[in-house]
């Protein structure tokens, strides 16, 4: 409806302009001034004050249901509420998952001005997840909210598959940071699976993945969240340090396993015990090997990284560009087969050696950044595989801080909730 009202505005707008060119206005002798015409515009500046206004709002209330009243009802409205408004009254923009982008890019380059809206949107979940844990992930994103509200079964899926899959994330994220700070494209926004969905038109391979997603996410909790999302990494790093925690009870666990099995991101441990009995002094001597061979693995995957970067740079336009005007070069008698990037670069000033400059210097960038990102994946590869040998022993059900997305399913499920 929005759109519509726009497009008859626009449409009206430039009718009254072309009326305007085939009637001219008279000329009075009279001295009379004819009034300027004004159109109204969209406030876009009202919106997004808007935006960020229920953003905090519906934060507050998630956290208000999941701390306070241990209720999933107000989950529910929230996504509701998230899925038309930030879904697709104000089409999945401006977005918190994406503004991790922005914000990698002003800090990258000081001459990049980051909206503060943009601003606030990257960090009020992480204030939030810092506080009470990811209380956005519940029902205020609306790419989490779209998932929950179509999740009605929870097929487990088998640790070794969750742990493989969960590295996509900050994989995801790492590689996100690097396209940012180079210049090089906004690769989440780019490949959104949801924005299709939420904008009803766009890429048909990204809309049918998002409806695959969608599909995957009537039988297993949040695959986006869990598995893709790089915001999401992000947030499961700040929750596991978060100031209070969400609790499942405030009465002692009686061990009965409903909410273990109704959590649909697995996010609630069950009780374990050392049943293998393994000689403490044998796993301190694995981990500690871990942490050996930890940097020879970020020194490999650091030294990979910078190997490709060549590669990775053409993600660059002006990478590209210089590859094309070089392969033109070379044959200059293809001039009549110019392709419109070269043909924009040919018809302005800008010289072969000023762009062969800015080409080095994209270069010289992506070699320092993708060194950085392989350490990173390095890491990310090795703590995965320090966590898989670290085992805590655990009298009862308890709630993994960094997997929750408090969706409240599980309040319900326990039987000390009930009340009598």
């Amino acid at each position: 409806m929005k759109k519509l009202f726009y497009t008859i505005a626009s449409l009206f707008a430039v009718g009254q302009a072309s009326a305007h060119n085939r009637f001219p206005q008279p000329d009075f002798e009279s001295g009379y001034v004819i009034l300027e015409q004004y159109f109204p515009v969209q406030n876009e500046a009202l919106w997004i004050t808007i935006d960020v206004i229920l953003l905090t709002l519906l934060m507050g209330f998630v956290t208000w249901a999941v701390m306070k009243k241990r209720t999933r009802m107000p989950i529910i409205a929230t996504s509701i509420i998230s899925i038309a408004y930030f879904g697709f009254f104000r089409n999945g923009c401006i977005c918190s998952v994406g503004s991790l982008q922005n914000v990698s890019l002003a800090l990258a380059d000081p001459t990049y001005i980051l909206p503060i809206a943009v601003l606030l949107f990257f960090i009020l979940p992480i204030i939030f997840a810092f506080l009470v844990g990811r209380v956005f992930c519940a029902g205020v994103c609306p790419l989490g909210a779209l998932q929950e509200i179509v999740n009605v079964k929870n097929y487990r899926l088998s640790k070794t598959v969750t742990t493989v899959l969960g590295m996509i994330p900050w994989l995801y994220l790492i590689f996100a940071v690097l396209f940012a700070v180079t210049r090089s494209g906004f690769i989440i926004c780019q490949y959104d699976p949801f924005v299709g969905i939420f904008r009803m038109g766009g890429d048909i391979g990204l809309i049918t993945f998002g409806a695959l997603l969608l599909v995957a996410s009537i039988f297993t909790g949040r695959p986006f969240c869990r598995f893709i999302c790089p915001y999401g990494a992000l947030l499961n790093l700040v929750s596991r340090v978060s100031i209070w925690k969400i609790t499942l009870t405030d009465k002692p666990c009686i061990k009965c396993e409903l909410c273990h099995n109704a959590c649909p991101v697995d996010a609630i441990k069950p009780p374990y015990d050392n049943k293998v009995k393994e000689d403490r002094l044998v796993g301190v001597k694995r981990i500690i090997n871990y942490f050996v061979i930890l940097p020879l693995i970020v020194v490999a995957c650091a030294f990979l990284m910078r190997s490709v970067s060549g590669e990775l740079s053409r993600m660059n336009k002006d990478v590209r560009l210089y590859d094309q005007v070089m392969a033109h070069e070379a044959n200059p008698q293809a001039r009549n087969m110019l392709s419109l990037e070269l043909e924009a670069f040919y018809g302005k000033d800008q010289s072969i050696e000023e762009l062969a400059e800015l080409y080095q210097k994209i270069q010289a960038e992506f070699r320092l950044y993708s060194t950085i990102a392989g350490g990173l994946i390095g890491v990310v590869f090795g703590l995965t595989l320090i966590s898989l040998s670290v085992k805590r022993t655990r009298k009862e059900y308890e709630i993994d801080e960094a997997e929750c997305v408090a969706c409240a399913r599980c309040f319900k499920y326990c039987p000390q909730n009930i009340k009598k």
